[in-house]
């Protein structure tokens, strides 16, 4: 990088510091560090919630994959990496089920309530993995516009991106993530809008639009893959799940939809930059959006670096906050404990461990796109546990969450470390033919086996006579939405300021 050019980079990223400590908020009560409240208790806005899930799915290592993916596919590997966002509007309405109908307050305080402290904490580390992956994905994006993976331009602005986002996380928390999520979904739209008319001229829409081939081995199994993985992907990701429970439920599934569709939207739109390096015949492309912006001169480099630095610190803050939640309010909880106003330094103390330890694959070099689907392999028990708990006759059990959570993660596990050991269970010969075979049979037997023990227990209840398990009535849901109408509560915090505070 030239002289000239690295200290415009470098002075964009200081400056991209300024700005973010000048709009977060300087001081936050409890609820504001853990639950994003204002200082009056109330609730985030619409345009918050809908504004941070939003830009905080749309992570830097989300551009970069979605772009490598039209690269390497066309339009259908844009489309197939989109079909994530998808899980957004799902995530949200069993949230919305699991609140109204059975009274969660979180993921954790539900898993504890219903399953039991082991499955709460098995979960809980699956959510612990998954934020650890999300501090090295994205700060080696950052760090790949600045030097060479490993050089030391590289890991100097990946570090120094990390300090950033941890100084103004550690001021206000959540609070802090959605106030600074509002503008950064701004310019990343403005600036999405702005590259797209700007590169896609370069060859005919028709031809993005007919990009690829709609065949198994063309990107449609990776497709089907990732289809099969929105049953569950939603679930371990606490930046998504613990803004569930910040606003009025249906609030909340609103926030959810509309986010999870513009995702989708912006996503398959992002990956026609790396539809336009296939169109342009560009050869050994590692990053496609980065090459496609290097071969149209620094203006457009610049332009993405923006891109992915405002993508990047979206999701970097909203991870420091979910792992200041997990570890300073839910894991407490789940043992009965309540760390009081010790709970923000306890947050912002694992916080700064997170971003060192966090930041080390960075440094020593891995794949990116692994921190996405295999994670997504091994959590594929979750969707039962949240989509079928209290359905029908299927009652919620601990075997039934253990077998279906664990079943998950030994195939998981097993397709990270040894592929080829589950290469029977393989679909197609395209190469994603493992990645769907292993998620379309793991899910037969999780989905299978959390119902037959649910479906024998309920049988089992019924036999000896005791009250069937169930969550809320019809009743009592109504009951509660009047109480909450008549308190004007519809837009703060079902569990009221006092303990959002």
């Amino acid at each position: 990088m030239h002289n000239g050019t690295g200290l415009f980079f470098w002075g964009f990223l200081v400056v991209y510091g300024i700005v973010m400590f000048a709009i977060s908020p300087k001081a936050v009560t409890i609820g504001g560090f853990f639950k994003g409240t204002d200082k009056k208790g109330r609730a985030a806005s619409s345009l918050m919630v809908t504004s941070s899930v939003f830009i905080a799915w749309i992570f830097a290592k989300s551009v970069y994959n979605c772009a490598n993916m039209g690269y390497s596919y066309g339009i259908v590997g844009g489309i197939g990496y989109a079909v994530y966002w998808l899980c957004i509007p799902l995530t949200g309405f069993a949230i919305y089920r699991l609140r109204r109908r059975f009274a969660a307050k979180s993921m954790t305080d539900f898993l504890t309530s219903n399953y039991g402290v082991a499955a709460a904490f098995c979960f809980s580390a699956a959510i612990l993995v998954r934020l650890f992956n999300e501090v090295w994905s994205n700060t080696s994006v950052i760090g790949g516009y600045y030097g060479e993976s490993g050089s030391k331009p590289f890991v100097i602005a990946a570090l120094l991106f990390t300090a950033i986002t941890l100084g103004y996380s550690c001021w206000g928390g959540l609070r802090s993530s959605l106030i600074t999520d509002v503008l950064q979904a701004g310019l990343f739209v403005v600036l999405l809008v702005f590259t797209i008319f700007w590169i896609l001229p370069e060859h005919p829409m028709s031809a993005y639009l007919t990009s690829g081939s709609w065949k198994m081995d063309a990107g449609v199994d990776f497709v089907l893959g990732a289809l099969l993985q929105c049953l569950s992907y939603g679930f371990h990701d606490a930046v998504l799940t613990d803004r569930g429970f910040i606003c009025e439920e249906k609030k909340m599934l609103k926030c959810f939809t509309v986010a999870g569709l513009l995702g989708f939207l912006a996503i398959t739109l992002f990956s026609l930059i790396g539809v336009d390096a296939m169109l342009s015949g560009l050869e050994n492309v590692t990053d496609a959006a980065q090459a496609v912006a290097q071969g149209m001169g620094i203006a457009a480099f610049f332009l993405m670096a923006i891109m992915m630095v405002m993508c990047g610190g979206s999701t970097l803050d909203s991870t420091f906050s979910s792992l200041a939640k997990l570890t300073a309010r839910d894991l407490p909880a789940i043992l009965g404990k309540d760390p009081h106003e010790k709970a923000r330094w306890i947050g912002i103390g694992f916080m700064a461990f997170f971003a060192v330890v966090g930041n080390l694959p960075m440094i020593v070099g891995t794949d990116i796109l692994a921190a996405t689907t295999i994670s997504g392999t091994m959590i594929m028990g979750l969707g039962p546990i949240f989509l079928l708990h209290g359905a029908g006759p299927i009652k919620p059990t601990k075997i039934g969450f253990h077998l279906s959570f664990w079943i998950g993660m030994i195939l998981g596990i097993l397709d990270t470390v040894s592929p080829d050991s589950l290469a029977f269970m393989n679909i197609g010969n395209g190469a994603y033919a493992n990645f769907l075979g292993v998620n379309f049979w793991g899910a037969v037997l999780c989905w299978g086996s959390y119902a037959v023990c649910g479906v024998v227990a309920s049988m089992a209840e019924k036999t000896e006579g005791r009250p069937a398990w169930k969550g809320r009535t019809d009743e009592e849901i109504a009951a509660l939405d009047a109480e909450r109408s008549a308190a004007g509560w519809e837009d703060i915090d079902p569990e009221g300021i006092e303990s959002a505070i």
